[in-house]
């Protein structure tokens, strides 16, 4: 279950795990109504399996708990396949936890994946006022930082205008952070995304991140690199 507070108690922590399962099936992917159906007409026609479904099982997140506070860093790291991203997938309600609990105060922004939540046939500016407005903003904020916005991720009028399924992997990550760090959110949640930008962007991007968490965001970050993350983290947590 997520909890999301319009309206966050800053003496409450702004994100709370508890006690966190989330599991998945092996060999099943099931992203409409018509997959799902599909997959049961077929399981109906199909001989009784010996395996047992307990051996489909897998346990991506066992018994996970943690709480970030308004104001702080908080690093994951651990090892490829340890549940990072189905964590950050939890908080941003894209994924429901199979047990425990999952608790977001205030407005939430995520740049999980690149070109996430951007329409490939709409124009930048186009998908910064449908981002902007998917992640809480109003008509008149999105106005107010568009300008903000486009000179943060380094476009001109041309390619502001231009169709986004004509950008690079790299111009994806710095449009999408740029919306999710200027939503002035009170829980931001980076994956490693930063890894596709040039290095001066990156450096920006963490210098923005920083004066984010001196504000009073909660920051989750995602991140293989350990000398970045120690570089805005105070701690982490370390998945298995």
């Amino acid at each position: 279950m997520r909890i999301a507070d319009p309206k966050p108690d800053p003496a409450t922590p702004a994100v709370r795990v508890c006690n966190v399962s989330k599991r998945f099936r092996l060999g099943e992917s099931h992203d409409s109504l018509r997959d799902l159906l599909t997959a049961a007409w077929t399981r109906c026609r199909r001989r009784p399996s010996t395996q047992s479904s307990a051996r489909r099982d897998f346990w991506a997140l066992r018994d996970v708990g943690f709480t970030v506070s308004r104001g702080e860093a908080v690093g994951i790291i651990g090892p490829n396949g340890a549940g990072k991203s189905t964590i950050l997938k939890l908080l941003a309600g894209i994924l429901r936890a199979d047990a425990g609990t999952v608790e977001v105060q205030g407005r939430l922004a995520a740049l999980i994946e690149v070109g996430a939540g951007f329409h490939g046939d709409l124009t930048g500016r186009e998908n910064i006022f449908l981002n902007g407005a998917i992640l809480g903003m109003t008509r008149q904020e999105i106005r107010s930082k568009l300008d903000a916005i486009a000179a943060f991720a380094g476009l001109g009028k041309g390619f502001l205008d231009t169709p986004v399924k004509r950008y690079s992997s790299g111009m994806y990550a710095r449009l999408g952070f740029s919306i999710a760090s200027h939503v002035e959110p009170d829980v931001l949640l980076i994956d490693e995304v930063l890894s596709v930008g040039d290095a001066v962007f990156r450096l920006r991007c963490l210098e923005k991140m920083r004066q984010l968490v001196t504000d009073g965001t909660a920051l989750i970050y995602v991140t293989h690199d350990l000398d970045q993350m120690q570089s805005i983290c105070g701690r982490a947590v370390v998945l298995e």
